[in-house]
């Protein structure tokens, strides 16, 4: 991949979005039994916007820039958006809006000594920051622990979308759900991409992950969007097993782009036993003489 370009990216997200609506889920009657679309036509997006069908063409072929946000907010109920996909739909309004520019190198990432303290001082949970590429950019002793098998590459920063596509075998052993996982993942690296079309970092991972990642394509394909978001994760860690996991996503207002993720179990459970665990097997790995290389 050379480049994300932001009128296909508007183009494909409206047309996949507008394929998935049948006139019955959107209170429209539906005459006759063969219709040459799926879902809606455009005339009937326009129809339940309330702008008119040339406009929603125009928008449709990647011409957001012009458009207010009564008329995306128009759009976006017309075609049930979720929050998720009304953001990006935002975003790749501003894109459009925003002069045009040559793909960027963003300046290498160097946190701030305070924010390897915060995580050094959370020593009952593993904790780590990473950016919207999924590069992991620090982590406390209980992360690296955590996360052994995603840091046994020796590329740094090291990277979760690589490790979930390109180490299937090793990805779906220790993620209990993969195929959410690796749905998530590309759902959010879209999101990204509607924020940020021309990093170069992004656009080199992404083109690697399709070149080299038959199920990547396929769900980049989706134009599915996501949010970081709290929830559960479910692990098999080699070492001490299944851990059921409570996880935190919280952005870092100071340090835009970048999210402290934090797992937690509750007390009592199998999963705070195992956390007990990890942090001992990781004290051992971390003793004078013995090897580790999960530094992040």
């Amino acid at each position: 991949m050379t480049k994300i370009d932001p009128r296909t990216e508007i183009k494909e997200f409206l047309s996949s979005r507008r394929a998935r609506i049948t006139p019955e889920r959107a209170g429209l009657p539906a005459y006759g039994g063969n219709r040459r679309v799926k879902g809606l036509r455009r005339e009937e997006v326009a129809l339940l916007a309330g702008i008119s069908v040339d406009y929603y063409v125009r928008m449709e072929r990647g011409g957001l820039a012009g458009a207010s946000d009564g008329v995306l907010d128009a759009v976006a109920s017309a075609l049930q958006l979720d929050e998720a996909e009304r953001d990006h739909l935002f975003q790749l309004a501003r894109q459009s809006r925003a002069p045009g520019g040559p793909r960027r190198r963003r300046p290498a990432v160097t946190l701030r000594p305070a924010l390897q303290q915060v995580l050094d001082a959370i020593t009952d949970a593993p904790a780590w920051i990473c950016n919207g590429r999924y590069d992991v950019l620090a982590a406390n002793h209980l992360a690296r622990a955590l996360y052994s098998p995603v840091l046994a590459d020796s590329r740094r920063p090291a990277n979760t979308a690589r490790f979930v596509y390109l180490n299937p075998e090793a990805a779906r052993a220790f993620f209990v759900d993969y195929d959410r996982i690796a749905r998530d993942v590309a759902a959010k690296l879209r999101m990204e991409a509607g924020r940020n079309p021309h990093d170069e970092e992004l656009i080199a991972l992404v083109g690697e992950l399709s070149t080299r990642s038959e199920l990547f394509r396929q769900r980049w394909a989706s134009q599915d969007v996501r949010f970081h978001r709290s929830g559960r994760k479910r692990l098999h860690h080699p070492v001490v097993g299944r851990l059921d996991l409570d996880v935190e996503s919280m952005e870092l207002s100071a340090e835009p782009g970048l999210l402290l993720n934090v797992y937690t179990a509750p007390a009592g459970t199998a999963a705070a036993d195992g956390l007990v665990l990890l942090a001992s097997w990781a004290a051992d790995t971390q003793k004078p003489g013995s090897h580790n290389a999960n530094r992040a």
